[in-house]
């Protein structure tokens, strides 16, 4: 496909954006946003973004991506009660950014290594139990995408700093499963998350070094 076919897709899908399309647009920037921010405000607008999201997944056979997102439902929850609870217990105005240790930090990436295999298996036998449900387009990398994504928002939720390395992969590798998937539209949204995963660690950053002196 030629890049002006692919230019006029994307084109075609904003200006093809339904009312909840652009709920989904608008809260899902509006969530990495306040997140960047270190503002509560980010597990409303993602919890909104996620209800809204799954029904584009199924279509797409995305299924990772259907059962991420209801992940993301309740981790969007506990991220809202642990930051006010957090705050409330510590008397500060926010939870303040911390980073994992070296040795938990390898736990979590081995554990969820283990986890992307186990559930890319999960995806490859959906069809086999459920009847009319086509066989997953991307298993392994749809599977990569999901749990990465539940790690790195657990991190977020806890208020790691290390959520941003995961953001930053996540993206990078849905933009290409998107892409391939000519789903162009969500490719450049996450081509866009890249530079808001760059920008909020940044900003974290700041905010710890601050909170360490």
């Amino acid at each position: 496909m030629h890049l002006s076919e692919i230019w006029q897709q994307i084109v075609n899908s904003i200006t093809e954006l339904d009312f909840w399309g652009i709920v989904a647009l608008v809260t899902g920037l509006l969530a990495v946003y306040y997140l960047i921010k270190e503002n509560i405000l980010t597990w409303p607008f993602g919890i909104l973004y996620t209800v809204v999201s799954l029904f584009v997944f199924w279509q797409a056979r995305l299924y990772g991506d259907l059962l991420l997102h209801i992940f993301y439902l309740v981790l969007n929850i506990y991220g809202w009660v642990y930051w006010v609870k957090g705050k409330n217990k510590a008397n500060q105005e926010e939870v303040p950014v911390t980073s994992l240790k070296l040795k938990p930090a390898l736990v979590i990436l081995g554990v969820t290594g283990v986890m992307v295999y186990v559930f890319g298996k999960f995806l490859i036998a959906i069809p086999n139990w459920f009847d009319g449900v086509e066989p997953a387009s991307l298993p392994y990398w749809d599977s990569a995408t999901s749990m990465l994504s539940v790690t790195a928002m657990w991190l977020t939720a806890r208020k790691k700093i290390d959520n941003w390395y995961y953001w930053f992969g996540i993206d990078i590798l849905a933009t290409g499963v998107y892409f391939y998937k000519e789903l162009y539209f969500y490719s450049v949204l996450y081509l866009v998350y890249i530079v808001m995963a760059v920008a909020g660690y940044l900003a974290w950053k700041k905010s710890q070094n601050l909170n360490l002196n």
